[in-house]
């Protein structure tokens, strides 16, 4: 007879089994294969439907003295490349392992021996046997989520070249043979190199993505390697292919990712490159990412603390064109009252320029109601920025129907009009290549090749110029300045999806804007060329720089990592001195880019905001970026009611246009738009503002900015000059009013011609 102390021990073992085999068991079933094949607006985020139950894995066997495990996988993956099939690879230094064989292999997995296998049960490496294959997302290299302490090597070329700066895509300074160079370069060319990622969790990988080092003058990238794995770092299973290594075709120029998928997935907590062959006139270096699935660790406190996730239920996915105009329509239909979906034009491959309005009268500007906007997806492969916005969206619907004080106070005191994509042309090729092998600049440019982020008309130059100018009236004023004939012709190089912003921007009185970009975490405002034309990079303020270091800084501050002085840098600059912004010039020059034109030609005050080193996460990413840009979005939509408003009116009531709105002090002037209301974005502060406007006598006020949200209220009425009322009078009678130099002039030609 046992003892009670023993059998409840074992009943409760054998009950949480049967309930473990349960959940399983149900956990397959809801699971749905085609989830993303229906309709795009789900109220069930994939990450809160039930994940299946961790796949079975090979029981670790003992090993005797010699004996070892041997992979042999059913049939090995080619290496998958963004765009041109591979080529074969040169082979400068020759590695004595024979090739890899062909696709057709036949081989099972099979346990033979292997003399890296440790007899300790402990460090035994588990296969994850190939009906469960699966696919694992990236471990996060490139978004930095993978720190620098988890990255080693065997050797180093020199610091700049080290371990931490083997990401995928992560680019070189301005100058190479820094302290940031292009990617992990080893210190000498033998077989004995390796570079390797610690997950600090056991983790199923599944595939390892390259690319050779980033560099203007240099040609280096590894053409074959092998890998390994291992639980302690120190005993080492190498992936087999039939009775030798497996060695994996890497790259064939430096810049294209290559995918090698591992014949079959494995658990460990290390993963190593062994290069075996390298480009014949180069170096080792290279550039990775580790696909692999973390296995659930819930004792480990580390992990759970950093784990990231949402309660917003929205649609965390990319979204093609197809789809994105899908979703746009479902939250038109959630939200018909506040929704409007409309087009500014059309790309160069003919695809719409769809924009959604949110607003509590959609279609129409109201008077005193500030106008504002967000723009995505002018460089296509930027895809971080699109979905943001395509989630902003969705969250900005469902806030509003459930009543949200703070989203229908912003809904219903601003205009909001959101444009996702820019350039749908560029984002449909990055959108086939995918989330990690489209590279750094597949799909940056338009269909024919124009970056539109600088294809705008350069106003900076005009209107330095006529500032410079010492003799003569001045020919260009300080806002408003025209745009060049030249860039109006048809046969100027300038983009469809240019015309059409630029049109779209005259139409609306935008007053703030932001346009959403990536490959960088940090605000930039302008200008963003600098003005000594020798120099690539300048401070070069705009008489707003206390505004625009405040709004850029709205955003960057409520950001969760942009602020974060313990934050890696993206690639090769740091931003912190001024707390995650930067002026564009300062950074690196831009002629013709669209903060500029905006706050030289518009009333809308632009900036550029970079919302992640990597340009395409991948789609798991999306919960977590979302949260951490959430709030930054929202608070920098509200900093369109910093500031004054008003009515410029004349005696009759009646709003002037085109009335000009001057601060005391700052040399940039705004104008009111068509019913005579106006905004002009200002810090806290006292400040003379002047109104005026042709035919009408100007009007000056103190207006007060307090430092609560809500513009201040700074009304004008304008009386009409003596002259215009007696144009007015006389045009009403069919009669012209005199003109005294005029009159006088004709009066002495005729005393000429009488003389004569």
């Amino acid at each position: 007879m046992s003892r009670p102390g023993t059998a409840t021990p074992a009943l409760a073992l054998v009950l949480l089994a049967v309930t473990v085999a349960g959940v399983g068991a149900q956990g397959a079933a809801l699971e749905d294969p085609d989830y993303y094949g229906q309709e795009i607006w789900s109220q069930e985020p994939y990450y809160t439907r039930p994940e299946p139950e961790p796949e079975t894995f090979s029981p670790p066997l003992p090993a005797g003295p010699g004996e070892e495990w041997e992979l042999r996988p059913q049939e090995p993956r080619a290496p998958k490349r963004a765009t041109k099939p591979k080529k074969a690879p040169k082979r400068g230094k020759s590695a004595p392992e024979p090739p890899p064989p062909g696709k057709n292999s036949n081989k099972k997995v099979m346990r033979t021996k292997s003399s890296e296998k440790a007899a300790n049960d402990d460090h035994s490496v588990r296969v994850v046997h190939e009906d469960v294959r699966e696919s694992c997302p990236p471990l996060g290299l490139e978004t930095l989520k993978i720190t620098d302490f988890q990255l080693h090597a065997s050797t180093v070329k020199r610091y700049g070249l080290g371990a931490h700066r083997g990401r995928l895509n992560i680019q070189a300074g301005i100058n190479e043979n820094d302290f940031y160079d292009g990617a992990w370069c080893a210190g000498r060319n033998d077989l004995q190199q390796w570079i390797e990622v610690d997950a600090r969790r056991l983790t199923r990988f599944t595939g390892v993505i390259t690319q050779g080092r980033n560099s203007l003058w240099l040609s280096d990238w590894v053409t074959s390697y092998r890998v390994m794995v291992s639980n302690d770092s120190h005993t080492w299973v190498t992936v087999k292919n039939g009775s030798g290594d497996m060695i994996f075709e890497g790259n064939s120029e430096k810049e294209i990712p290559v995918l090698n998928e591992l014949p079959v997935p494995m658990v460990a907590r290390y993963i190593r490159i062994n290069p075996r062959s390298w480009f014949d006139n180069g170096s080792i270096c290279m550039r990775m990412e580790i696909l692999g699935c973390p296995l659930p660790d819930p004792n480990n406190y580390y992990h759970r603390r950093n784990e990231m996730t949402t309660t917003d239920d929205l649609d965390f996915k990319h979204h093609n064109y197809k789809e994105m105009r899908q979703l746009m329509k479902v939250v038109n239909e959630m939200c018909p009252n506040i929704t409007r979906i409309y087009n500014i034009g059309k790309s160069h491959q003919g695809l719409k320029l769809y924009a959604v309005e949110i607003s509590d009268h959609p279609g129409e500007h109201e008077v005193g109601e500030p106008e504002f906007h967000y723009i995505a997806g002018a460089h296509g492969n930027e895809v971080l920025g699109r979905e943001l916005l395509l989630l902003l969206v969705q969250f900005l619907c469902q806030e509003y129907l459930a009543r949200n004080a703070r989203i229908v106070h912003l809904v219903e005191e601003t205009r909001i009009h959101i444009l996702p994509s820019l350039n749908p042309d560029g984002y449909e090729k990055a959108y086939e290549g995918g989330s990690e092998l489209g590279g750094w600049s597949l799909g940056r440019w338009t269909h024919d090749g124009i970056d539109i982020n600088n294809n705008f008309p350069d106003l900076n130059t005009l209107l330095w110029e006529a500032e410079d100018q010492q003799n003569g009236p001045r020919k260009v004023p300080n806002h408003y300045i025209a745009i060049p004939e030249w860039f109006l012709s048809e046969n100027a190089t300038v983009a469809a999806e240019t015309r059409a912003v630029i049109a779209w921007m005259e139409k609306i009185p935008f007053v703030l804007g932001g346009n959403l970009q990536g490959g960088e975490l940090v605000v930039a405002y302008p200008y963003d060329l600098v003005r000594s034309p020798w120099k690539t990079q300048e401070h070069t303020p705009t008489p707003d720089d206390h505004v625009f270091r405040w709004l850029a800084y709205s955003y960057a501050s409520t950001h969760r990592l942009m602020t974060d002085a313990r934050r890696r840098v993206c690639h090769t600059e740091e931003f912190q001195k001024e707390e995650g912004t930067v002026n564009g010039a300062s950074w690196h020059t831009v002629a013709g880019s669209l903060n500029d034109f905006s706050y030289l030609h518009t009333n809308c005050f632009e900036l550029s905001i970079y919302v992640g080193c990597d340009k395409y996460p991948h789609e798991s990413q999306l919960p977590e970026e979302w949260e951490n840009n959430r709030e930054s979005l929202i608070v920098f939509m509200e900093q369109v009611h910093r500031g004054i408003k008003g009515l410029v009116r004349d005696s009759h009531g009646k709003g002037i246009p085109n009335a000009i709105i001057s601060v005391e002090g700052v040399n940039h002037d705004i104008r009111t738009a068509n019913d005579g209301d106006y905004w002009r974005l200002l810090n806290p502060g006292e400040y003379a503002v002047t109104a005026k406007a042709e035919g009408f006598t100007a009007s000056t006020k103190n207006c007060m900015v307090g430092y609560d949200m809500g513009a201040t209220r700074c009304d004008f009425t304008l009386s009409k000059t003596n002259m215009a009322r007696i144009r007015e009078i006389m045009e009403k009678f069919g009669k012209q009013p005199v003109s005294l130099p005029a009159r006088r002039l004709k009066l002495r030609g005729r005393k000429r011609r009488q003389r004569g």
